[in-house]
C-alpha cells in the first residue's frame, strides 16, 4: 500500500486541529456573539423560507459557518 510522508508542517497542523483549545481572553464572548448572530440569521431563514430540503441545507450551512468561525479563533489565537 502506497503511503505518503507526513511533513513537519503536516504534523504541526494535525496537532493544532485535533486538540482542545481552551478559551482565552475575550474568545468566549466572541464565540457567543457569532452564535447569537447566526441564531438571528437562522430565525430569518425559518420565517422567510418554506419548509424544504433547501431550507434545511441553509440552516446547516449557517451552523457550519459558526463552527468554522469559532475554529478560526480557537486554532489561530492560542499559538
Amino acid at each position: 500500500m502506497k503511503r505518503y510522508e507526513i511533513t513537519e508542517q503536516d504534523q504541526k497542523d494535525l496537532d493544532n486541529r485535533f486538540v482542545y483549545h481552551a478559551p482565552a481572553g475575550d474568545q468566549t464572548e466572541r464565540y457567543m456573539a457569532l452564535r447569537n448572530a447566526a441564531r438571528m440569521g437562522a430565525k430569518i431563514i425559518l420565517e422567510m423560507c418554506p419548509p424544504s430540503r433547501e431550507r434545511s441545507v441553509a440552516l446547516t450551512r449557517l451552523e457550519d459557518s459558526v463552527f468554522w468561525a469559532n475554529a478560526s479563533i480557537a486554532r489561530n489565537e492560542n499559538e
